[in-house]
């Protein structure tokens, strides 16, 4: 019996499994410069990345230091989003606060 008439005669349709794979992650990055002022590196961190007042801290701190700081690790959609945020609410207070993500 052919699998076409198979089909007709027991109203069965096939469905290829289709295999779905592993989204990609990005590391958001917070980069250092000379004007935006720690408290609000701070408040970014709290409020777009909902980080504790300590972590955000420790996060400023790196940024400072170090040059940049990781805010978190997150799906390409996500980072493009949570970056965006930044880039606005920094522009909004007239910093030049930069944010970037890269592929982990």
């Amino acid at each position: 019996m052919s699998r076409e008439k198979l089909e007709s005669e027991d109203n069965v349709a096939e469905k290829e499994r289709q295999e779905t794979k592993e989204p990609s992650f990005y590391r958001v990055m917070l980069l250092n410069d000379d004007y935006t002022t720690m408290d609000f590196v701070v408040h970014v961190l709290e409020a777009i990345f909902h980080k504790t007042p300590a972590e955000a801290t420790r996060i400023m701190l790196n940024v400072h230091k170090q040059g940049a700081g990781l805010c978190g690790v997150y799906t390409r959609e996500i980072a493009e989003t949570k970056v965006a945020a930044v880039h606005d609410l920094a522009a909004s207070h007239q910093y030049p606060l930069k944010c970037a993500m890269e592929k982990v």
